[in-house]
């Protein structure tokens, strides 16, 4: 699917009817889940077993995603397929490989993560796609991991897959996959997980298949496209409904690339006009965006990539609607420059682009709000924290690789609070029995950073407080944490997320706080390493949040007295309420203006 196609034009009767459609719907939803049920079931890495880092998707025979999981960075799967491969030299049994970022225009947006795509035949006719993705925990490079701030060019992290045959009708390129698992430092890991992903596309085909026997090929074609002409026509209403004519603009910033450089600002606006032919045109334009970075925090943004974000956006969460292509549709242009920081030169680095992707998710929500829409305040990016060394077991030394993912504070909505400790959509935080189990390490305490959520009527998530011990022979530290020069906003009097960090044997005269993006941190055994991820922002004034809600918070340790005091105007005495000296605190209310971060401010 690429942006410039146009869906295709219906016309009535339809041949599957409405009650067939919504039978169709659940079935190809099924299937999607299925697929995903299994990689979860048999893959071996924590990273996708326990962490959830993978997605898989369904298409139709042209290749547009039909149904997707809910995850706003699927870009355009396909088309580096049939650059290679075109589709009338497909048979069954084929099944295509890549993780080329650059090859495949971000589809792939950093390295690790492995795409397969096998079409699906009903007789000779092909009739759709399956697609399963996952983030393989090691593909070489230049650290474990092969992710690391250290980067400088994108040979540094792990080994490149063009788009690749490596199943050609039923026979297998070993060589092929031989070749990648050897540029693995845990190379069973490897091998195990691209069995799970293999085997999860073979079932998706499978299933797709027996829904094109049940209902026929022309059908099911029919019935994918009208899901598909649902969701672009809703996602258009509601731009239509949310952005006037003209343009509308939104800027936000990530701090640093770990070399020294930065801040890195994105400059994002929409634009809604009339075209020659009298029609609304919708155009998503970044070329105003920074420079890209010497240091590996680059995203090479598929051109899909907004629309997504924004679909799924309007979508709501809808139960009754499709993730698909619609939302990357209902724009009618995507501007992207060259050498920016969202559509970096080659051989520029990518392994921390989700640094930036966080920050384009929120600058697309600040879009929406300046246009007068309704969007959450900022969230915090997710963290990551690489830890490679050696432990010592039955008097033989083994290297190990904790990939520590860890959750922070997504930002309030205007109707509710922030979600707490949110990793990365449905991905999970590794639970303390799994880490201490599998990675020498001992848990000293885990739970949410007391005042980092934004201060708000609706109060931003907090970030999660992850400390342990090393118990290895040594160790070196990467650290990934963004937002503590430019904390994620608040919105409409609501306050920015407080900040997070990375403190080294708190407590102790050896105590020292970290760089927030940087590697080569060496441990030893006995040392302890803190986490304090960051809040979401707030949204609505804090002098108008319920007292008793305020409370709740402070008998949680999720706000502080002193903050229920100086941010809410809230006083308490002992764990409850006193509404007296809560009314006289609240006599002085601050001034607040449509965004904050760290101040009031007007625009961002």
């Amino acid at each position: 699917m690429t942006v410039s196609q146009e869906p295709a034009v219906f016309q009535t009767p339809h041949l599957c009817d409405p009650i067939t459609l919504e039978i169709i719907q659940g079935a190809i939803m099924a299937a999607q889940r299925e697929m995903e049920a299994l990689i979860e079931r048999t893959a071996i890495s924590a990273f996708i077993r326990e962490k959830k880092d993978f997605y898989t998707a369904l298409f139709d025979e042209r290749g547009v995603m039909a149904v997707g999981s809910m995850v706003p960075i699927f870009g355009d799967i396909t088309t580096p397929v049939f650059e290679h491969f075109p589709i009338e030299t497909m048979r069954p049994g084929d099944l295509y490989w890549y993780n080329d970022c650059y090859g495949s225009y971000g589809a792939v947006s950093h390295s690790n993560d492995q795409v397969l795509l096998m079409p699906v035949f009903h007789g000779d006719r092909l009739c759709a796609f399956v697609m399963s993705w996952a983030h393989f925990a090691d593909i070489g490079g230049m650290r474990p991991g092969s992710i690391s701030p250290d980067a400088t060019e994108i040979w540094q992290e792990g080994i490149i897959i063009p788009p690749t045959k490596l199943i050609d009708q039923g026979v297998t390129n070993e060589a092929a996959l031989a070749i990648f698992h050897r540029n693995s430092r845990f190379p069973e890991q490897s091998m195990g997980d691209m069995s799970a992903l293999m085997a999860s596309v073979v079932l998706g085909s499978t299933r797709v298949a027996e829904i094109v026997e049940r209902f026929s090929a022309d059908v099911v074609s029919d019935a994918l496209a009208q899901l598909l002409d649902r969701t672009r026509r809703l996602v258009r209403r509601r731009l239509a409904e949310t952005f006037d004519y003209g343009t509308h603009k939104f800027t936000d910033a990530i701090d640093s690339d770990g070399h020294g450089n930065g801040p890195f600002h994105l400059r994002f606006a929409i634009i809604r006009e009339k075209g020659p032919d009298g029609q609304d045109r919708f155009i998503f334009d970044a070329t105003e965006t920074d420079d890209q970075a010497p240091g590996p925090v680059n995203l090479l943004m598929n051109k899909s990539i907004p629309g997504m974000a924004l679909g799924l956006f309007y979508l709501g969460g809808d139960p009754s609607q499709v993730c698909n292509a619609g939302g990357p549709l209902a724009l009618d242009e995507v501007r992207l420059r060259e050498g920016s920081l969202v559509k970096p030169r080659w051989p520029a680095p990518l392994g921390m682009r989700g640094l930036t992707m966080m920050r384009v998710l929120a600058t697309l929500n600040g879009l929406v709000n300046a246009a007068g829409g309704q969007a959450p305040a900022a969230h915090a990016a997710y963290v990551v924290a690489l830890i490679r060394g050696k432990y010592t077991e039955n008097n033989v030394q083994k290297p190990f690789l904790l990939a520590d993912g860890i959750g922070v504070g997504y930002g309030a909505r205007a109707f509710a609070d922030g979600m707490d400790a949110v990793y990365f959509v449905a991905q999970e935080n590794y639970p303390v029995e799994f880490t201490e189990l599998g990675y020498p390490v001992r848990f000293i305490n885990y739970g949410m950073v007391c005042d980092s959520g934004g201060p708000g009527q609706f109060r931003g998530g907090a970030g999660i407080l992850r400390e342990y011990e090393i118990l290895a022979d040594t160790a070196m530290l990467g650290v990934r944490i963004d937002g503590v020069v430019n904390p994620p906003w608040g919105i409409k009097g609501g306050q920015s997320g407080r900040t997070g960090r990375v403190i080294l044997n708190p407590g102790t005269p050896h105590e020292r706080e970290l760089k927030p993006l940087s590697d080569g941190n060496m441990l030893k055994m006995g040392d302890v390493v803190r986490f304090e991820t960051g809040g979401g922002g707030g949204y609505g004034h804090p002098f108008d949040r319920d007292p008793e809600r305020v409370a709740e918070d402070v008998r949680a340790g999720i706000v502080s007295k002193t903050a229920a005091a100086t941010d809410y105007g809230v006083a308490m005495t002992g764990m409850k309420v006193d509404p007296e000296a809560t009314a006289c605190l609240r006599a002085n209310r601050p001034a607040a203006k449509a965004f904050h971060r760290g101040v009031y401010v007007d625009a961002l």
